[in-house]
């Protein structure tokens, strides 16, 4: 595989978590950094969350493991449930960076078929590195546009709390 200096990764932060914790194991976010620096050359990766105050600890966290946080306002939606979808902003940040050249190529981590359209953009740009899928259940849509996925649950040995 060729190696690119300058990628970026584009990270559904909800998506991530909500899918390696179905799988039963939890991420190391300092050894999940460290291996998308290592295998993919990430200069930057990004996660996109809803902001909840009571989830401080864990944003310092990710940002002194190396991530930046692109944070989105939060609802409640009418059962008392916290509603931040970050899937728009997602898009938008890697859709500006491509138009601005901010990198050589992308990383999605996500298992969500929302992002079809932004797969297959990347890919006519030939922007597109992989997609990292944090559920063993990647949606048929992101799998349609034919590019290169990885399950995290294949790595699980490298990126996982010991």
């Amino acid at each position: 595989m060729q190696k690119d200096k300058n990628n970026f990764a584009y990270i559904d932060g909800t998506n991530l978590h909500k899918g390696v914790n179905r799988l039963g194991w939890k991420i190391d976010y300092r050894r999940l950094r460290l291996w998308l620096k290592n295998k993919y050359d990430v200069e930057r990766a990004y996660v996109f969350l809803g902001m909840v105050i009571k989830y401080t600890d864990i944003y310092n966290y990710l940002q002194n493991a190396g991530f930046i946080i692109v944070f989105k306002e939060t609802i409640h939606d009418g059962d008392g449930k916290i509603k931040g979808n970050c899937d728009a902003d997602l898009v938008l940040w890697s859709v500006r960076d491509v138009y601005e050249s901010k990198f050589d190529r992308a990383i999605l981590v996500s298992s969500d078929g929302d992002y079809a359209s932004l797969v297959q953009f990347l890919q006519e740009k030939n922007k597109l590195l992989a997609i990292l899928s944090p559920s063993n259940h990647c949606s048929i849509l992101l799998k349609r546009t034919g590019a290169r996925i990885t399950y995290l649950d294949w790595v699980k040995h490298k990126i996982c709390r010991k």
